[in-house]
């Protein structure tokens, strides 16, 4: 019997599903995408049936290989260690190892969560801008000076790595609340590098069935 095609529960512009549709894209892996709308109804993500198996009611989801995963970081890690025939996502050498999950978790941990939706509810509408951008170029401000040191043609070298996996879709957030990105040259050199990349353009929100007409 044939595998059952995996399915991402996801919502166009949440950088964690972003995060891993680039990897999917990577790793040529043909999925099925349910859209989790993260505005309407209150926030889909909040529903009985979704929370039944993501407890954090959070996207992504992924269904994989009878498993279901929850959290980007584990997920593109299980992707990229039962998928290894294609592009390392994660090297093998310790310390680069080390260098590309630190860098994701200056994105992850440092500079996501304080600005992601949840937070901006908190905050209100008319303070969101400001708090979000004071966030996100605090962050950026240490991402670009680690970049300095470890940037080759990528975040980490010459290979695409997770690190720029969390790196792009953090930069879209950093324009949404009117980052200066002149004062981050290296970030945006990365980022122009990635951005003609055929996974990095097939796992842009707009390129994603739920995202918006205006939006495309």
């Amino acid at each position: 019997m044939a595998a059952s095609k995996p399915i991402l529960y996801s919502y166009f512009r949440s950088s964690c599903s972003w995060r891993v549709r680039i990897a999917l894209a990577l790793k040529e892996i043909d999925y099925e995408t349910k859209a989790v709308n993260l505005i309407k109804d209150g926030g889909q993500q909040h529903s009985k049936d979704y929370a039944s198996f993501n407890p954090i009611e959070q996207v992504p989801t992924l269904i994989i290989d009878g498993h279901t995963l929850i959290q980007s970081l584990p997920i593109i890690e299980y992707i990229d260690e039962t998928r290894p025939d294609s592009c390392n996502l994660l090297p093998k050498e310790p310390v680069k190892r080390a260098t590309v999950r630190a860098i994701a978790e200056i994105v992850n941990s440092g500079i996501q969560p304080i600005q992601n939706l949840a937070v901006l509810q908190k905050v209100g509408d008319e303070g969101k801008i400001e708090w979000g951008n004071f966030w996100i170029d605090r962050g950026f401000g240490a991402l670009e000076k680690m970049l300095s040191r470890t940037a080759g043609k990528y975040c980490v070298g010459d290979d695409i790595t997770l690190a720029d996996l969390c790196l792009v879709p953090q930069i879209y957030n950093a324009n949404r609340f009117k980052v200066d990105m002149s004062k981050f040259p290296v970030i945006s050199r990365i980022a122009e590098e990635l951005s003609g990349h055929e996974a990095f353009i097939a796992a842009h929100p707009s390129k994603q069935p739920d995202c918006p007409d205006d939006l495309k």
